[in-house]
């Protein structure tokens, strides 16, 4: 790296020419009866002064969201330019038979309000899933959303797209090309149905940056294979998991169209951005008490990494046995194990770690002598290192999960009520 990657304030308002509100609009309706009493934010809007280069990745489901279907859509008619998102939480739009003519009317709405090409209008949605979403509610907040945008409001935003979300989560940096400043924000919202393959939750990311739609598109591919794609709380994929990531260029740097340094550049501080959300989200998983993340060094590429750490990470007897703090490195070995990647098994060794120190637990394979005291002081972390060495190569990657406690049955045993 050449610059110097900073952490800023003002989640996806950080970059130039992006503004954003939230609001509370009564999608699901409150136990709270009375008019007077403080609502969640349910529905947010945010836009670019200009219409940006947009890229998206999309769930694996086979079960896809409307709002998905119809923001790709419309990226395919704009040829890839987007000025505008509506986003609501509490209902995901899926499952239903009018679901599309919904999502459609609230790319309409927008559009309408803010004078914009439909098509230039993306949206998404989360929520239940299979409850008819109630457009009045939409229909009386876009006209507030639209004349509430403002370049400081991330934090409506960002709290206005949670569901079981403990915490809004959102980050942004700001690094230079070519001796401008440039600034990447970005916002997600997650913490149950989240698992590999494609970007896990709705996570949405806006630069000032200029770079061409093609190379935005393979920059946000390579990223989220080496972060949303390393994230797992509890085995579901999502039918509206979406990542939208928009530049418009406002920055000033030349336009990045080639993979050249300042390229680069771009990809490292994407990388930062969207590892650190990755992170928010693995930490904050339903129920969750500890943040577990999943190391594999060693190993011949970055592909045969990702598949040994990712089986740890998705492993619900090793999940368990982190809850109960309990050293029981069989279930990392078993994990490893049955992952879909040729190594040798006998070269493998494992180490758990935290801020309270590091004990080895296995070395060739095999299980090593250890100080179960100290074993246990570390997994009383909050965040909790596992350390995999395949000892065949120089190549490593991360995946990142959280622990199963109580708590996640009891969140998904009433979530519809």
């Amino acid at each position: 790296m050449k610059s110097i990657i900073k952490k800023l304030d003002g989640g996806i308002c950080a970059p130039k020419g992006i503004k954003a509100s939230g609001m509370y609009c009564g999608i699901k309706e409150s136990s709270n009866p009375d008019p007077g009493a403080e609502h969640k934010n349910d529905i947010c809007l945010f836009t670019s002064d200009i219409p940006a280069n947009t890229a998206a990745v999309y769930t694996t489901n086979k079960v896809k969201g409307a709002p998905l279907l119809v923001t790709k859509a419309n990226l395919e008619k704009s040829g890839g330019k987007a000025s505008a998102v509506i986003v609501n939480s509490k209902n995901a739009n899926t499952c239903n038979a009018d679901g599309v003519e919904k999502a459609e009317k609230m790319c309409a709405l927008v559009a309408k309000e803010l004078s914009l090409p439909e098509e230039q209008v993306l949206v998404a949605s989360t929520g239940v899933i299979g409850l008819v979403l109630p457009i009045e509610p939409v229909e009386r907040a876009v006209p507030v959303l639209a004349k509430s945008l403002d370049y400081t409001k991330n934090e409506e935003a960002a709290t206005a797209i949670m569901t079981t979300d403990t915490v809004k989560k959102e980050y942004a940096v700001e690094f230079e090309i070519g001796g401008k400043k440039c600034r990447i924000g970005g916002m997600a919202k997650g913490s149950g149905m989240i698992h590999p393959n494609m970007a896990t939750t709705l996570n949405f990311i806006t630069t000032d940056c200029n770079i061409s739609g093609a190379l935005l598109q393979k920059a946000l591919g390579d990223i989220v294979k080496i972060t949303y794609n390393c994230l797992s709380i509890d085995g579901d994929t999502s039918t509206n998991d979406m990542v939208l990531l928009m530049a418009n260029g406002l920055a000033g740097n030349a336009e990045i169209t080639e993979e050249n340094d300042d390229y680069l550049e771009f990809k490292e501080a994407l990388y930062e951005v969207m590892g650190t959300l990755t992170k928010m989200l693995a930490k904050d998983g339903e129920g969750a008490s500890k943040l577990l993340v999943c190391t594999c060094w060693g190993a011949s590429d970055v592909d045969k990494a990702i598949t040994v750490a990712k089986s740890v990470v998705c492993s619900t007897l090793f999940k368990a046995a982190m809850f109960g703090e309990d050293a029981n490195w069989g279930r990392v070995l078993c994990a490893i194990g049955y992952a879909p990647a040729e190594f040798d098994i006998n070269k493998v060794a494992v180490e758990i770690a935290s801020e309270f120190g590091t004990v080895k637990v296995c070395e060739n394979g095999a299980g090593v002598d250890f100080s179960e005291e100290k074993a246990a002081e570390i997994l009383s972390s909050d965040e909790i290192s596992i350390n995999i060495y395949l000892n065949e190569g120089e190549r490593c990657a991360t995946a990142w999960g959280c622990d199963l406690t109580y708590d996640y049955v009891k969140i998904n045993g009433d979530y519809r009520t």
